[in-house]
């Protein structure tokens, strides 16, 4: 599975932001996508992500009520939107994805086998 991410930037804090990652290749092998983030001298860590049946959506906390993450498996793409934006959620952002059908979102990055390149998000106060 290849994935590209798109939708990065400048914004400004309080502005909205909408990722997109669309998957290409062996996709019907692709369960749990979701978005990942790193920001500079950080790990990265999780942000949100969605089960191929979208029963099961999770979000980290700081992000949690801003963040509406979807998926179009028909049109194999999965969008994350982020509103409110505020500088700490300046970061690059990589999309990725798990072989397989999962029930329950996966929150470790070692779980994903397929990864997106990464758009970078900067938020300035």
């Amino acid at each position: 599975v290849q994935l590209q991410a798109s939708g990065g930037g400048l914004m400004q804090a309080g502005d909205s932001l909408r990722l997109s990652c669309a998957a290409s290749g062996r996709t019907l092998s692709m369960g749990t996508m979701a978005w990942f983030r790193q920001a500079p001298g950080k790990e990265r860590e999780f942000v949100a992500g969605i089960t191929w049946s979208m029963s099961h959506k999770s979000y980290r906390d700081s992000v949690m009520g801003r963040s509406t993450i979807s998926r179009d498996n028909v049109k194999k793409v999965m969008i994350l939107q982020m509103d409110s934006l505020k500088p700490e959620d300046t970061a690059v952002y990589y999309c990725a994805a798990i072989r397989g059908i999962d029930s329950v979102v996966n929150e470790a990055a070692a779980a994903y086998s397929s990864w997106g390149q990464g758009t970078l998000v900067t938020v300035s106060s």
